[in-house]
């Protein structure tokens, strides 16, 4: 039972502790929480919820945390200098598709979904000060990113210092048994375990697991672009899984399908099996057949889709391309001008680089933006 519980995991800490939560005999409380300061869940944002997917199978509670609050300051982890705020309209958005985009892994009857602006917007500064009582400047400059900025002389606000002790408090909030997490959220694990003891609370388990390399072999992240969306379009999915190295196949297998490694066969195989996989896990069976079969005929077979969605084509002469591939796509602006700096904007099949069109020219016409997404204009 316990292995796999702790399947894929890099820590599990401190040793024995989870041995002694399982053996209280009742459910867990196992925490788990991602900010929203990206509207989308990534892939490798599902390798923490398949941990906790195991823990409810075998009879546990989740606890998802939906850090709006938090996400107004931003997670220093890992970063060389403090992050821009976000607009709170935008938290509040991406906060929304954060359970839906989870569900497709975790079990939503068996999960708590929790807000921690619930409880952090509501400590007064006498109880802030009492937070902050339970650590140590010098504990805090023990992070890694801290460390290096304090060595560099680079700015470290004291609301970044505060970001640990305020995720700690979440697993105050909540009583959690376990938080799981990423392993660069290890600092923060280990002070939720110092905060919930200074409140007198028995203090949880730390579990991080691996993080999942994306195909540009850096780590999936939303902020970098190079990640694929837990509820993303089927054939995004499908597309984007495709161009994973094949030296990256055995990690994907492992943390993703979570089977020890990729089968003896082509690397090419190995990844159909793999991008049906995610695509049915999200979409279902019939999506993912769907998807194969775009991916054959558009991307292997160099074809137009057998459908295309029509758009309207926008008022105005000229036509400014890069918004309109925005409304058409979901894009943003910059994203809709850097694919027509690349070449990945076509019309008709033909490449195009102008940015602004007349309207006549565009009247009827398929554009193609990147290998996977087409529209037909249309007035």
């Amino acid at each position: 039972m316990i292995q796999e519980l702790t399947r894929n995991a890099v820590h599990v800490l401190p040793e024995g502790e989870l041995e002694k939560k399982l053996a209280l005999g009742r459910p867990l409380r196992v925490k788990l929480g991602i900010d929203v300061t990206a509207p989308d869940v990534t892939l490798g944002n599902g390798i923490p919820l398949l941990r906790m997917a195991a823990f409810q199978r075998a009879g546990h509670v989740g606890v998802l945390i939906v850090g709006d609050y938090t996400s107004r300051i931003g997670d220093p982890s890992g970063r060389s200098r403090e992050r821009p705020i976000i607009d709170p309209e935008e938290i509040d958005r991406n906060a929304h598709r954060y359970f839906e985009d989870a569900s497709t892994i975790i079990d939503a009857d068996r999960t708590e979904l929790r807000f921690n602006s619930e409880w952090l917007s509501k400590l007064d500064f006498a109880e802030t000060l009492r937070l902050t009582r339970s650590t140590t400047v010098a504990q805090l400059l023990e992070r890694e990113d801290f460390r290096n900025r304090f060595a560099a002389q680079a700015p470290i606000s004291v609301s970044e210092l505060l970001y640990p002790l305020m995720q700690a408090y979440d697993s105050v909030a909540v009583e959690a048994d376990v938080e799981l997490g990423g392993t660069d959220q290890l600092f923060n694990l280990l002070t939720g375990r110092e905060v919930m003891a200074a409140y007198g609370l028995e203090p949880q388990v730390a579990l991080t697991v691996a993080y999942l390399d994306s195909w540009d072999g850096t780590g999936m992240s939303a902020s970098r672009g190079n990640y694929i969306g837990l509820r993303e379009a089927p054939e995004e999915q499908f597309g984007k899984t495709m161009r994973i190295p094949d030296a990256l196949l055995d990690q994907w297998y492992r943390l993703v399908l979570e089977r020890d490694g990729a089968p003896g066969r082509e690397p090419l195989d190995a990844k159909l099996e793999l991008a049906r996989s995610i695509v049915t896990r999200a979409h279902g069976q019939d999506a993912a057949q769907a998807a194969e079969a775009h991916f054959t005929r558009v991307v292997r077979e160099g074809q137009t889709p057998e459908e295309v969605p029509d758009v309207p084509l926008p008022a105005g002469d000229p036509v400014h391309l890069p918004g309109l591939l925005a409304d058409a796509f979901g894009l943003s602006t910059s994203e809709a001008r850097r694919l027509i700096a690349q070449g990945a904007v076509k019309l008709n099949g033909e490449p195009v680089s102008e940015l602004d069109l007349p309207r006549a020219a565009l009247l009827d016409t398929v554009v193609q933006a990147g290998k996977r997404r087409f529209v037909r204009l249309r007035d």
